[in-house]
């Protein structure tokens, strides 16, 4: 009988096993960082995922610690940096453990910091106040779904800094088209000329800063203005696809921020149907819809600038 699990042999017997790309490190380390600034609270809520690569084939092969730094001293880093450093940015945040990292630990060589930023809105106090009391500025609302997101890469040379959201949902309940299809036996679905066009974005940019010489982008200023840029390019395109809104979105974004090489795009669609409304004696004048979860359309891209080579994953759950 055949041995299907046998080892492949050859001249020299079975092949030896090698060890590959390996990394370790300390996922989803949730810190929350409260500046007090008298009367006025302000708060950074993150999720930290640390991964780091270098020497490790002694603690694979034979068990050796030696090099091994353990996870829980990099989960305490995280909260020990959030202290001592504050967080201003994920970015910078993210920039500092990478190279605490590096070059505080020999046998590593590489470090790749996954932040996700969770924003909270302030809630007004309320009135009436004393007179000549200060408004209270300490109590905070979790914003929606919409996540921010950021992956540093580090090699004690070089950085790639990849940021980006998740959970934006966006929707225009006119100028959006979708008609001219390509038509076979299987197709039912009806020409549109004023339909609901929603998404849920998800985004990534890459930086072009990679090098400690040059300054680096005011993280928190870019973020929101890329955001922004990426609204206003959804608001403002008469869609006749969704792919040429995911377009217009990358590409306003790469025309109107210089320090960005690249966009990565994933709009589902979320379709919404007009309800047929004809069988209770009514009208439906594209008001009342259907909203379907799934199945749904999925447009993805990446848009980049003139000499640029992409090289943010197409897989967005893992940039």
């Amino acid at each position: 009988m055949t041995d299907n699990h046998r080892a492949p042999t050859g001249p020299a017997g079975p092949a030896p096993a090698v060890l590959a790309q390996n990394q370790y490190g300390k996922a989803e380390t949730r810190v929350v960082r409260i500046t007090r600034d008298g009367a006025t609270h302000h708060l950074k809520d993150l999720n930290v995922s640390v991964a780091l690569s270098g020497e490790m084939a002694e603690v694979h092969h034979h068990g050796r610690n030696t090099n091994v730094l353990p996870t829980d001293t990099v989960k305490n880093t995280v909260y020990a940096f959030a202290k001592e450093h504050g967080i201003a940015s994920a970015e910078g945040f993210g920039l500092l453990l990478a190279r605490h990292f590096v070059t505080t630990q020999e046998p590593i060589h590489r470090a790749r910091v996954r932040i996700e930023e969770y924003a909270w809105d302030r809630i007004e106090a309320p009135a009436p106040r004393p007179a000549g009391t200060p408004e209270p500025r300490h109590s905070f609302v979790r914003r929606g779904q919409e996540t921010r997101v950021t992956q540093i890469t580090y090699d004690g040379a070089r950085w790639e800094v990849v940021s980006g959201l998740t959970g934006l949902v966006v929707l225009n309940s006119t100028h959006s088209e979708f008609w001219g299809y390509t038509k076979d036996p299987y197709t039912t679905l009806p020409e549109a000329y004023d339909r609901i066009l929603a998404t849920e974005v998800s985004a990534r940019w890459r930086f072009h800063w990679s090098d400690d010489a040059e300054p680096a982008p005011a993280w928190d200023t870019s973020w929101t203005r890329t955001r922004d840029h990426a609204l206003q390019a959804f608001a403002g395109t008469y869609s006749l696809s969704l792919q040429q809104t995911l377009y217009a979105m990358g590409a306003r974004i790469i025309e109107h921020r210089p320090e960005i090489a690249e966009v990565r795009l994933s709009l589902p669609n979320k379709h919404h149907f007009l309800v047929d409304l004809e069988p209770f004696g009514l009208d439906n004048d594209n008001e009342v819809y259907r909203v379907a979860d799934r199945p749904y359309g999925l447009i993805e891209a990446t848009v980049v600038r003139d000499g640029v080579e992409p090289r943010i994953p197409v897989d967005l759950s893992h940039p």
